[in-house]
């Protein structure tokens, strides 16, 4: 450890910590999480020279964890909660294989004729290629399902017409078999998640569905307890699609005035933030009017996380500029990379390098090689959010140009 960091860390401002954490459009356990945070923290600890431990959660509520930890002598203790909303992701991934074709075409239109698509590529193609991914191999694997049954059919014209007739209907089976072999393997396919989770956004253009507003709702009820209690820092976590669910969470509570002056700290770190993909709909009035307002205000201290090595995220792509919403007095996020060819050893980068969705989780897990970025101290260190990125600026090759063609706002 630096002795810069231990000059700094000698003058922490937080001893106790309440993290939320709320993840993308995710339908596991949140238990994963847990075990997530307990073996990368071990391993960031070791590198890095401080200590970490996990124990059971203290208290009620959502599922969490208890940490302590020392840096430099320094004690701390956080409790980390996983704000879940999985089983609705899970009601809406319930779909047969006719749906999700159906959600396909809805989905594309969406994107596709309003012209988002095409602005999306004008920030960041891989996560542009990532929403196409799911669409292409759905295609390709109707294609090879038609393919089977015109194969049925085409033996079955030996025969004459009727034969033909008769090969494909019993085509259909074999078909269909085809089909629901590929759903079956979708564990490592990714294509039918990946189109339930951008069909999920764009079902509603943009707009919050009912059952993702009322759970909003109540994650903000929770966090808006913790600002009432007794803590040196309230840090929220959004990763990846939970970046945007936070943004609109953390403006409500602003907006209803359930920030204290003199409360804890509050700090939003966004992760992986695929923002751009649900603002530049053209019914996303809401989210675009919480980027406008959040972007401003005081009460918070917002940095956001990216990496050009994660091509799921909009890497270094201002959520609030790139989204046509941003206000005079802009202040928010500070937008920085986790720069991963560089904190990763070169050892360890090839071996993630293609691993795409590993890389999409990888701001929660340890850098051989760390910089400024830190998962762990950010959640159980000493520093708040507010001092550890002080002075720190944001990163030259940010993003920060209006690119959206739809800026209206929710009023």
């Amino acid at each position: 450890m630096a002795q810069q960091d231990r000059n700094q860390i000698r003058d922490g401002d937080v001893s106790k910590r309440r993290v939320f954490y709320i993840p993308g459009y995710d339908p596991i356990h949140p238990r994963r999480y847990r075990e997530l945070y307990r073996k990368e923290g071990a391993a960031q600890a070791q590198i890095s020279g401080y200590e970490i431990g996990l124990k059971p959660k203290r208290t009620g509520g959502p599922y969490g964890w208890h940490v302590e930890a020392a840096f430099d002598g320094t004690p701390v203790t956080a409790d980390v909660e996983v704000l879940v909303w999985s089983d609705i992701v899970r009601d809406s991934m319930s779909n047969s294989i006719p749906a999700t074709y159906a959600q396909l075409v809805r989905t594309a239109w969406e994107y596709i004729a309003t012209g988002a698509l095409f602005r999306l590529m004008r920030l960041r193609k891989g996560p542009v290629i990532a929403a196409l991914y799911p669409i292409g191999a759905l295609l390709v694997q109707a294609m090879l399902a038609l393919l089977v049954v015109w194969l049925c059919g085409w033996v079955g014209s030996f025969a004459g017409p009727w034969g033909t007739l008769a090969g494909t209907i019993v085509g259909l089976l074999p078909g269909v078999l085809v089909l629901r072999w590929f759903k079956s393997k979708d564990g490592k396919l990714f294509a039918y998640y990946l189109m339930h989770d951008y069909a999920y956004s764009a079902r509603y253009r943009g707009a919050n569905p009912p059952e993702l507003e009322a759970r909003m709702a109540e994650f903000g009820k929770t966090i808006a307890g913790a600002l009432a209690e007794d803590h040196d820092e309230v840090l929220v976590v959004g990763h990846s699609s939970g970046a945007h669910l936070a943004v609109s969470i953390l403006a409500d509570l602003i907006r209803s005035g359930r920030v204290p002056a003199n409360g804890p700290r509050l700090g939003f770190l966004s992760l992986g933030q695929v923002v751009p993909m649900v603002s530049f709909l053209r019914d996303a009035d809401r989210l675009r009017a919480d980027l406008h307002y959040l972007s401003a205000r005081d009460e918070l201290t917002w940095v956001d996380v990216t990496a050009p090595g994660d091509g799921c995220a909009f890497a270094l792509c201002d959520p609030v500029s790139v989204s046509g919403v941003a206000p005079e007095r802009k202040r928010w996020p500070l937008v920085f990379s986790a720069q991963f060819t560089r904190s990763l050893s070169p050892e360890r980068w090839k071996e993630l390098r293609w691993k795409f969705f590993r890389l999409h989780f990888q701001y929660l897990c340890a850098f051989d090689r760390p910089l400024d970025y830190d998962y762990f101290q950010i959640t159980a260190g000493p520093l708040s959010l507010a001092a550890r990125y002080a002075g720190r600026p944001p990163s030259a090759s940010r993003i920060d140009r209006a690119v959206s063609k739809y800026t209206s706002m929710a009023a």
